[in-house]
């Protein structure tokens, strides 16, 4: 059987994990964590609800990215796998989360300490993606982040249309392919998950488990084993 691609199902789980925290959260980026800088501006602001997860996101995910590095230079002088047992650990992330949230049921603004050990929960997970991905697919695409990824398309499409050939045009071509595709997968991913939490919000937790544990056994995954 062959699985989708791991910076493709990596991109997905980016903009549905990322939506439905904001959503389930009270408006926390559990991804795209430096935008809680904007959110937690709001919440001081309006007097909101959901403060304290905000402000923590950023060093709760610098924090995991630091120990990922880590625990994967320690494999590597090891001869172990590497890739695969990070991802393994996101997957348990959550997994936890979306028992939690089975058990629990949909997650209430009153609650702050359920909300808080959740959302950071979530934030580790994707803390480990980011680090996976920057150092074991360095040539894949963001995907938590499509702002930079928008942009080079953008420039590539300008560079072709302007009439540059040869190598140039040849690499911008097949780079704008990868790019379209992953901000594709994180689109959908952002859709589905704002339609998960509206019609199940505590099921919604579900999906990125499954989809972690389908990258498990993805090409690149697989290479480790």
């Amino acid at each position: 059987m062959k699985f989708p691609a791991l910076p493709l199902l990596l991109s997905f789980n980016g903009g549905y994990v990322d939506t439905l925290g904001f959503l389930a959260l009270s408006g926390l980026f559990t991804a795209h964590v430096t935008g809680n800088f904007v959110t937690f501006g709001a919440t001081l602001a309006l007097g909101t609800a959901g403060a304290l997860p905000k402000l923590l996101a950023l060093p709760v995910f610098c924090v995991v990215v630091f120990l990922t590095r880590w625990a994967g230079l320690c494999l590597e002088r090891r001869n172990l796998p590497v890739l695969r047992p990070l991802l393994f650990i996101k997957l348990l992330l959550l997994s936890a989360v979306a028992a939690y949230a089975l058990w629990h049921g949909p997650f209430a603004v009153a609650e702050s300490d359920v909300m808080l050990g959740v959302g950071m929960t979530l934030v580790a997970a994707m803390a480990i993606q980011n680090a996976v991905h920057r150092v074991h697919l360095p040539k894949a695409p963001p995907s938590t982040l499509m702002t930079g990824t928008t942009t080079q398309i953008m420039l590539d499409l300008a560079d072709i249309m302007a009439g540059e050939k040869g190598e140039q045009s040849a690499a911008a071509s097949a780079r704008i392919k990868r790019m379209v595709v992953a901000v594709i997968a994180f689109a959908a991913g952002c859709g589905l998950g704002a339609l998960a939490f509206v019609v199940a919000p505590a099921a919604a937790f579900v999906l990125p488990a499954i989809i972690a544990a389908l990258g498990l056994f993805s090409n690149a995954a697989a290479t480790e084993a």
